[in-house]
Formats: C-alpha cells, sequence, structure tokens
C-alpha cells in the first residue's frame, strides 16, 4: 500500500512567476498548467493512498472546478474533499479562500469518511476515511505554537477511537522542530515513515520537516522517501506500508 502525502499549495507553483508582478501574486493566478505537472508527478507515483494539502475546491483559479475531482477523473481515484476552516463565518464570504481546502483520494473503495473540527485555531479540517484494513486521518495544523498544541491533544481523541490499523498524515506546521510531537507521539504510539527526520520544507533547499506520515506500530513502513520536484514549496512524501505479521 503506497501512501503519497502532498501540500500543493492550492497549484499556485513557486519561483519568479509566483511573485510577479507583486510577492505571493501566484495565489491569485491560474493554476491549470501547474497542476497538469502535479497529475504527471502523481501517475508517476501509482499511490494507493492520497493526501493532499491546500487544495483549491473550484475557485477561479481552478475554473470553478475542484482540483482534487480533476485529480481523480483523470487518474481513477475516489476522493473526498472539504474546506479546511469549517464553519468560519467571516473566511466562508471571502471569494477565493472559502474553495481552500485538504483532501484525501483513494484507489479501493472508501468504507466510511467524516469531517473533524478543531475548536482552536484558523484550520481545523480533519478528514477521516476508513478503508479496507486502515483509517486514514490527514491535518493540516495551526501556525501558532499554542493553537497547534490543542489540535494535538484533540486529533489524540479523536484518534483513540480508531479501531485497527491507523496512518496519520498531514503538514503539521511544528516549526520549533519535531519535538513539539514528542507527547502525542507517546501518547498515541503512532511512529513517524521518516525515521531520518528528512526535511521537506521549503522543496528548493529542505530544512525543515513540517510534514509528516505517522502510522500506528501493526503497520511495517518501508521505502520512505521525498521525491525532488518543485511543483509547490512543499516537497512530496512517498511511504510504502505493508501489515504487520503475527
Amino acid at each position: 500500500m503506497r501512501f503519497l502525502l502532498y501540500n500543493v499549495r492550492y497549484g499556485a507553483g513557486i519561483g519568479a512567476r509566483f511573485h510577479l508582478p507583486v510577492p505571493y501574486a501566484g495565489y491569485l493566478k491560474r493554476t491549470s498548467c501547474n497542476l497538469d505537472c502535479i497529475i504527471a508527478f502523481i501517475e508517476s507515483v501509482q499511490p494507493d493512498i492520497i493526501g493532499l494539502i491546500e487544495i483549491d475546491s473550484g475557485s477561479f483559479r481552478s475554473e470553478n472546478v475542484c482540483q482534487a475531482e480533476i485529480i481523480a477523473r483523470q487518474l481513477g481515484y475516489s476522493h473526498v474533499a472539504e474546506s479546511k476552516y469549517g464553519d468560519n463565518r467571516v473566511i466562508s464570504r471571502v471569494p477565493v479562500l472559502n474553495k481552500q481546502g485538504n483532501a484525501i483520494l483513494v484507489r479501493r473503495e472508501i468504507v466510511r469518511h467524516r469531517f473533524h473540527y478543531f475548536s482552536e485555531g484558523v484550520k481545523r479540517l480533519v478528514i477521516e476515511v476508513e478503508l479496507p484494513g486502515v483509517t486514514v486521518f490527514l491535518v493540516h495544523l495551526s501556525l501558532t505554537f499554542r493553537k497547534r498544541q490543542y489540535q494535538l491533544q484533540g486529533l489524540y481523541r479523536l484518534i483513540r477511537h480508531a479501531k485497527g490499523p491507523v496512518i496519520v498524515a498531514g503538514d503539521f506546521n511544528v516549526f520549533r522542530g519535531d519535538r513539539e510531537l514528542d507527547l502525542f507521539l507517546a501518547a498515541t504510539g503512532l511512529v513517524s515513515a521518516n525515521d531520518q527526520g528528512r526535511p521537506s520544507h521549503p522543496s528548493r533547499s529542505p530544512k525543515r520537516q513540517l510534514d509528516f506520515i505517522l502510522h500506528s506500530p501493526d503497520l511495517v513502513a518501508a521505502d520512505f522517501h521525498i521525491p525532488e520536484v518543485r511543483y509547490s514549496d512543499h516537497s512530496p512524501l512517498v511511504c510504502d506500508f505493508t501489515l504487520k505479521r503475527g
């Protein structure tokens, strides 16, 4: 079972074009060309499960079509996608922002999915997808240290009710280092597939480990790697999982 995690930055890209004519102008440009590159990359990886952070669910940038839907349709996946801001009434009225979310795409049957929301932070979404043999949680945690800690507490409460093997993945935004996750990992028993702590951000010259694929001990992680592609400011993470025998 191959898992791909990728913060795709809404398909906005990186480099000089992203910052012209003014800094961060790329967030307001059409994304179809860069999205085509992302789709080609995903197809080359052949993942069974895809966790996508920062997808556009249908603003003018993606020609009013959800990027996760476009990818799923072209590559033959099922998908679930949702806004990462929950019922924030201010953001729900702001064009573009109200179409920013996360998504999970899978080759397998989706047994059940749920959208949870943290009580703290602006980015609040937790996607839970139950598949045959594994449950996946996808998150994009707060930029603020204190709120991240509250969110990790909430995530722990969700995970402890999951039955069977679990994968928890996402952009954790641990700007103070992966030690921010020590208590969370100790409480949940999860381990990181990236056992060498290799960085994934920024993609041009990675220095920080912000993106994580965590898993329960009954899964065996193999061939973890970070492909050198630069369609986003984050590099993707890829890992193969098998169920531990005995």
